[in-house]
């Protein structure tokens, strides 16, 4: 796994009439090897910002981003060994559950046996075993959010970065997920 620093960052957009909007002003934060750290704050604050630039889907204006010892700032995403999971759960509606796991793995060419023993042991750590065939529109909210968990867990990233994992949940799977998130973190000793 690895620790994650954040070291003075900004993020700058262009604004109106030749100014400027600062998103993130400053931010830095050291997250140590395996820790689980929450963001927290009110909605505009630069929370989903700040975990975009680290998973590279946003440039950063000024500042530096580390993943363990490595500098990461001009580092494409799917080199960063970094798993995003998003509020809409970010699922391919036309393939089964199956295929939206083993997706990522198919494109970084990934042998076959690999994939379906890393599909089936996410499954299995999610308990969505049963749902491997069926289409992300036949699953329930809970059900969804487990299969966007389980297209990072068969990365086996050395980060997981979660933006509002729960917010598309009702309040008693809020609770139960918060509880799986715990569980997983624990299970698989990933920064988080």
């Amino acid at each position: 796994m690895a620790k994650v620093s954040v070291k003075n960052v900004y993020k700058i957009y262009p604004g109106e009439k030749g100014g400027e909007v600062t998103a993130v002003k400053d931010v830095s934060l050291e997250i140590a090897d395996r820790e689980f750290v929450v963001l927290v704050g009110p909605s505009g604050c630069g929370k989903s910002t700040t975990l975009r630039m680290i998973a590279g889907l946003e440039e950063i204006s000024k500042g530096d981003i580390y993943i363990g010892e490595k500098r990461v700032n001009d580092v494409a995403p799917k080199d960063r060994d970094i798993a995003m999971v998003f509020q809409n759960y970010a699922l391919y509606p036309h393939m089964s559950v199956f295929d939206n796991l083993a997706f990522g793995l198919k494109l970084r060419k990934y042998p076959k046996a690999e994939i379906k023993k890393r599909v089936v042991d996410a499954a299995s750590i999610l308990g969505i075993e049963e749902l491997l065939e069926r289409k992300p529109k036949a699953l329930s909210g809970g059900q969804r959010q487990r299969v966007a968990v389980g297209r990072a867990i068969v990365r086996q990233p050395k980060v997981f970065l979660f933006d509002e994992p729960l917010s598309n949940l009702d309040a008693k799977m809020r609770v139960q997920m918060r509880t799986e998130i715990t569980k997983l973190h624990q299970r698989l000793q990933a920064t988080m």
